[in-house]
């Protein structure tokens, strides 16, 4: 579903801002959260929750005392511990009596300080791999032997037998099976409207006519690409590239890599409209599986094969296994981008501000609910791993200021505190600054 239908009246900058808000709100509400349970279990009490800053638009008190409250900024939060000076807990307000010390974040013993700092990244990564275990569990894993489901309809150029629950033991003489990988791809299949299916129906083997596989069907597309800008939408059929007829995916690439840089025309096909669309290829940074980056020039249309396969529902803890695995590819990738970035190895333009991140929160709600879910947890992957980075003002900052209280035996001094919380500050307001210049002038 396109969740943007929900909001006819409202123009594309609104819902965007929307839907930004939205998942900004889930990912903060969460890293608090941890902060706060953690907290409390280790014995420190919150006196405020806040999902957002400034004026208080709604607060009500639980019986532990703590006051969850919603305020008119919701472009972060905070929870406020007893005898705080500050959201970010740094320091004494002085007004704690000493019985009470033991319950604030200054007199708490190390390790549920420590503990309740680490909770609210962890909680970021706790959520991301909920997301991303849970979508999985939703479509689910396609059938073993891959197995015919459905189709959208297609233009008449291309004719189908196929029928539902057909067995696809190969595709215009390329096995399906895994094992046999070693002996061709798709990309092999000379491209034509129609190729041999070989498969099984009711028990019986037999080859029958289907559409070429990887058909120019949009399934896909990266947000803020030049597609995405074009207008782009999933489900989309691309019937020709400058005038010329597009028959398989694979012509769609050739035609945007003979276009370069240049503009490249799309005919669409949408529904029972034809559409002329207009885009050029963008500089793209992309992670190569043996580490590093390779830059290509791409629209940012997604394929695959064209029907969907029937699928078998996926365990809870394999879904787990895949979750966790796909938070680390990520944080990994997102670490060696930062590294390949600093040595200026990639574009800054890889740098995303809060521009970039609304944007792409619009095209992911647009693109349907499962996308713009799955982006929640991708972005709070991503919030969770810069929560870490050693900066002060940051959770890694304060647990290295734990790190150093462990070693020495003694706490920084409230002065070192302050001109290391300023320093952090100003570290994020000027990256802060550059990512926004990046979205709006640098890299648009």
């Amino acid at each position: 579903m396109d969740l943007t239908q929900i909001l006819p009246a409202l123009g594309g900058t609104a819902w965007t801002l929307i839907f930004f808000v939205i998942a900004l709100s889930v990912i903060v509400a969460i890293h608090e959260y941890g902060h706060y349970i953690v907290g409390r279990w280790s014995g420190i009490h919150a006196e405020v929750f806040s999902l957002g800053f400034g004026p208080v638009v709604f607060a009500r008190t639980d019986k532990h005392g703590t006051v969850w409250q919603i305020a008119a900024l919701p472009f972060g939060g905070y929870v406020k511990f007893l005898g705080d000076a500050n959201a970010a807990s740094v320091g004494s307000d002085g007004t704690v009596s000493e019985a009470d010390m033991r319950r604030t974040m200054t007199g708490a013993p190390l390790w549920a300080r420590a503990a309740t700092v680490a909770a609210g990244p962890i909680f970021n990564f706790i959520l991301a791999i909920a997301i991303f275990a849970g979508y999985l569990m939703w479509q689910g894993a396609d059938k073993t032997p891959l197995t015919y489901g459905s189709a959208p309809e297609l233009p008449a150029i291309y004719q189908s037998e196929l029928q539902r629950g057909d067995e696809i033991i190969a595709i215009g003489g390329i096995p399906m099976n895994d094992n046999d990988a070693s002996t061709g791809t798709l990309d092999d299949i000379p491209v034509s409207p129609t190729v041999d299916y070989d498969i099984r129906r009711d028990g019986v083997d037999m080859t029958v006519q289907g559409p070429f596989p990887i058909l120019p069907l949009v399934s896909g597309i990266a947000p803020r690409s030049a597609a995405d800008d074009a207008g782009v939408r999933i489900g989309d059929f691309i019937l020709a590239a400058d005038g010329e007829p597009i028959i398989a995916f694979r012509d769609l690439v050739a035609a945007k890599d003979a276009a370069g840089e240049k503009p490249l025309g799309l005919t669409v096909l949408r529904g029972d409209e034809t559409l002329t669309l207009t885009m050029a290829a963008r500089a793209v940074d992309l992670p190569l599986p043996e580490g590093g980056f390779e830059q290509r020039f791409l629209i940012g249309i997604n394929g695959g094969i064209f029907f969907e396969a029937e699928r078998d529902s996926v365990g809870l803890w394999t879904a787990l296994k895949s979750g966790t695995q796909q938070l680390w590819w990520r944080i990994t990738t997102s670490l060696s981008g930062l590294w390949h970035l600093m040595t200026g190895a990639i574009s800054s333009c890889n740098l995303s501000g809060p521009v970039g991140i609304a944007q792409t929160s619009g095209s992911m709600a647009q693109q349907g609910a499962g996308s713009f879910v799955l982006f929640i947890g991708i972005l709070s992957a991503a919030v969770g791993l810069l929560n870490l980075f050693p900066i002060p003002v940051l959770d890694g900052g304060h647990l290295v200021f734990h790190a150093y209280e462990a070693v020495t035996r003694r706490k920084p001094s409230e002065f070192a505190l302050r001109v290391l919380m300023s320093g952090g500050l100003a570290i994020i307001a000027t990256l802060m600054i550059f990512a926004l210049l990046n979205d709006l002038i640098l890299c648009p």
